[in-house]
C-alpha cells in the first residue's frame, strides 16, 4: 500500500533543493514520487495512508558512517567486550542498532566488529526479523599480530594471511574492507596512534585484494605518515585522519598529501566523539583548536568529508546522539544546509551508496523522518523526530 506524507518543506538532501508545502509518496521500501503536495497527491491512490505534518520538514534519514556496535559505550568498552559471550553481544548490538535508528540515523556503517558478529545482525534487520538501520559492515579489520584491536579477531601476518582474511570477510558478506593502518588508543599495549602499523605496499596489496573482491577499503590512519601511505595505496576512506606528526608531538598537516586525497577522491571521515565537547576539554585547548583547524583546512582543500563518531568505543560516543557530532560542523562554520547534505547525500556517496540512499527522490529507499521546526535555522531541529521509517517501516520512537 502507498504512504502518502507531507510536511511543511520537504529538503531533498542536495543544498538548495527545497521543496515548500511538499509531499513525499512511498510505495513498499522505495520513494515513487517527492514534489509541491498537490501534485503528489494527485498521484496517490485513494487508499493511501495518509500522514500531514504542517510545522514540519521531511528529509533523508542520517547517515553515521563509522559505528562500532560490538562496543557498549562503556568506560572500559574492551574489557566488556572480551568478558561478553556472542549471545548477549549480539543482543547488545542489535539495541545499540535500534537505538541509532530511533534517533533518526537509518544507515550505519559498522568498522569493526568480533568475528563478524555485525553480519548476523544485518541479516535479521534485511529479513525483517528485526526493525534496524540499513548496515554496512566490515568485519574483523585488518591489523598485525598484537596490533590495534586484535581482539577482534582480524590478525594478519604477511601476504597470504592478507589475502586469507580479505576472503574471509568478503565471504562473510563484507560491504567494506577495514584496516588498521596506524596504532589506536583502545590497544596502549600496541604501537602508538602516531606509528604505522602497514607501510605502503602492504596498503596497496590490500586495496587490490578487495578490488578484486568488489569491495571499497577503508583505513584507520592517526598518524600523518600513515594518512600518507593510505592515500597513496589508494584507499577510498580514511578514518579519523588526524595528522598526528609521526614520531614526535603535535600535528603534522601536510598540504600535498591532502591534496593527493582531493586528486584521488579519497575521503576523510574525522569520527569524533558525538560529545565533542566534553572531548574538547579532556585534551585541552592546543590539540581542541586543532581539531577546529584540521576540519577547516581539510575542506578549505576541498577534501571530502563524511560524518561518522566512532560510536560505541567511549561513553563519549553513543548510538543516540548524532545530532550533537553534527553540531561541530555548525561550529566549525559549515552552513546549516551544508551540514545536513553531508549527513544525507554526501555521505550516501562517500560511501559508494549514492544511488540508494541520501535523497529523497523516486526509486531512492524510503528511509527518511519527519522533524518538528526548521533544521536549516536551527539544527536542534533534528532531534524533534516525530517520525521514521527505514525501508518504508515505521519506526516507534520513545
Amino acid at each position: 500500500m502507498q504512504r502518502l506524507i507531507t510536511a511543511r518543506e520537504v529538503l531533498a538532501g542536495p543544498v538548495g533543493q527545497r521543496i515548500k508545502d511538499g509531499a513525499v509518496l512511498i510505495d513498499g521500501d522505495t520513494i515513487t514520487a517527492a514534489g509541491p503536495r498537490e501534485e503528489i497527491e494527485r498521484a496517490a491512490d485513494d487508499d493511501a495512508l495518509r500522514s500531514d505534518h504542517p510545522r514540519h520538514a521531511i528529509l533523508p534519514g542520517l547517515i553515521n558512517c563509522h559505528v562500532h556496535l560490538a562496543f557498549n559505550c562503556g568506560q572500559h568498552v574492551v574489557d566488556e567486550l572480551r568478558a561478553t559471550d556472542d549471545s548477549a553481544l549480539l543482543l547488545g548490538m542489535a539495541g545499540r542498532a535500534q537505538q541509532a535508528l530511533a534517533s533518526g540515523v537509518t544507515t550505519v556503517r559498522d568498522l569493526g566488529d568480533r568475528d563478524g558478529l555485525v553480519f548476523q545482525v544485518r541479516a535479521a534487520v534485511e529479513r525483517g526479523e528485526l526493525l534496524g538501520p540499513r548496515i554496512l559492515a566490515a568485519g574483523p579489520p585488518l591489523t598485525p599480530p598484537l596490533g590495534h584491536c586484535w581482539f577482534l579477531g582480524g590478525e594478519v601476518d604477511g601476504p597470504e594471511a592478507i589475502r586469507e582474511r580479505i576472503r574471509r570477510n568478503a565471504a562473510l558478506g563484507a560491504d567494506v574492507i577495514k584496516v588498521m593502518a596506524s596504532g589506536g588508543s583502545l590497544t596502549p599495549e600496541s604501537v602508538s596512534m602516531r606509528e604505522e602499523q602497514f607501510g605502503v605496499a602492504e596498503l596497496k596489496l590490500i586495496v587490490r585484494e578487495a578490488r578484486d573482491a568488489g569491495l571499497p577499503v577503508a583505513a584507520h590512519a592517526h598518524g600523518s605518515d600513515s594518512i600518507a601511505a593510505a592515500t597513496e595505496a589508494g584507499v577510498d576512506t580514511i578514518e579519523h585522519c588526524t595528522w598526528m606528526r609521526t614520531g614526535g608531538e603535535g600535528h603534522d598537516r601536510r598540504d600535498d598529501v591532502a591534496r593527493a586525497m582531493v586528486e584521488r577522491g579519497v575521503r576523510a571521515c574525522v569520527a569524533t566523539p558525538a560529545k565533542w565537547r566534553e572531548f574538547m576539554q579532556v585534551i585541552g585547548p592546543a590539540s581542541a583548536r586543532n581539531v577546529v583547524q584540521r576540519l577547516r583546512w581539510m575542506d578549505d582543500l576541498g577534501v571530502p568529508l563524511i560524518t561518522g563518531t566512532d560510536a560505541g568505543v567511549s561513553h563519549r560516543s553513543g548510538f543516540g546522539d548524532f545530532v550533537e557530532a553534527l553540531e561541530l560542523y555548525e561550529h566549525v562554520g559549515f552552513p546549516l544546509e551544508r551540514i545536513i547534505e553531508l549527513a544525507t547525500t554526501g555521505s550516501a556517496t562517500g560511501i559508494g551508496q549514492g544511488d540508494r540512499i541520501g535523497r529523497i527522490a523516486p526509486g531512492y529507499a524510503a528511509d527518511l523522518l519527519v522533524v518538528e521546526g526548521d533544521p536549516l535555522s536551527d539544527l536542534a531541529a533534528l532531534r524533534e523526530i516525530r517520525l521514521v521509517l527505514t525501508a518504508g517501516r515505521v519506526v516507534p520512537l520513545p
